[in-house]
């Protein structure tokens, strides 16, 4: 019988953004893969230092047990195969049951993501995550300096996610770009009971939302919305996700307030938003990642 990963939360993750190689990357950056390689060979015994998204996978990879096989991490990283064996071999000396990985020195490896049939990729390249995320899978750029994850909740993975071109579609950010925000409060408050379109993240939530119910009484899952917002903007945004029929466990309208602080007491494994700004505030407390998608994020607008 053929191996398969149907049924199965598979995310697609860069090296760099599982584990801490930005001392390795300053070499990679000139250009020099070779001196790059020889450095990961000689560190080969030293394993690398978890990274920013290190604790979303670890705590992902524990749904698992000897009962169901519920996630599936899987690296696809722009190293090169001889620098694959450093971060197997990382992967094993903190017990992260990560077997699969497509090492492609420099290539763009987003292509392998199809055939996975990932529902999540995580990379520090904004270009692989654009690629990603025209494909059709969801994906975020990964700020390598965020601060790493807090580990007062062993037992539960947080998740927190931004609403308008995260979720939802960024058809309301339109009118609120475009028209200002008393046009935006309008149209939301006339269309509050029409579902807003689905964004590039609503398939994942919606996988997470299965692993939550098939999961296991050792690990929890807990969500949270959290947006720039406002009554009486709320409201579509709640209706939305009853329309879906997805729960999320907290939601925060913030009227634009900065994210930052608040992310940083809720302590999300991971937090996801397609505003550079948001993520610069959020990335001082908790890991971040950049959705380059909507029209807060045109084609060749690079992270500033």
């Amino acid at each position: 019988m053929s191996v398969t990963l149907d049924g199965q939360l598979v995310v697609a993750i860069s090296s760099r953004a599982l584990f801490d190689f930005e001392q390795e990357n300053e070499v990679f950056e000139q250009r020099d893969d070779r001196a790059y390689m020889k450095l990961q060979l000689e560190r080969l015994e030293q394993p690398a230092k978890p990274g920013v998204a290190f604790s979303l996978v670890k705590k992902l990879l524990a749904f698992n047990d000897a009962a169901a096989q519920r996630v599936e991490v899987v690296i696809l990283s722009r190293n090169d195969p001889v620098s694959g064996m450093r971060v197997f071999r990382s992967a094993q000396h903190y017990g992260l049951a990560i077997q699969r990985g497509s090492f492609t020195r420099g290539q763009p490896p987003w292509r392998y993501l199809k055939p996975l049939h990932a529902n999540l990729f995580l990379s520090t390249h904004l270009s692989d995550v654009r690629a990603a995320l025209d494909a059709g899978v969801p994906a975020a750029q990964v700020y390598p300096r965020s601060a790493l994850a807090s580990e007062a909740h062993p037992n539960e993975v947080r998740i927190a996610f931004d609403g308008d071109a995260v979720l939802f579609s960024d058809e309301a950010e339109r009118v609120y770009q475009t028209q200002g925000l008393a046009a935006f409060q309008q149209s939301e408050r006339d269309l509050a009971s029409q579902p807003l379109l689905a964004g590039p993240f609503k398939p994942l939530l919606l996988a997470l939302q299965r692993l939550q119910q098939e999961g296991t009484p050792q690990m929890r899952l807990r969500t949270a919305l959290v947006t720039a917002r406002s009554a009486p903007a709320h409201e579509r945004a709640i209706r939305t996700l009853m329309n879906w029929n997805i729960e999320v466990d907290e939601a925060m309208f913030l009227g634009g307030l900065a994210k930052g602080e608040f992310l940083r007491e809720f302590e999300p494994d991971f937090f996801f938003d397609d505003q550079t700004g948001h993520i610069e505030s959020a990335a001082q407390h908790v890991p971040s990642g950049h959705v380059a998608s909507g029209i807060s994020n045109p084609p060749g607008k690079q992270r500033g």
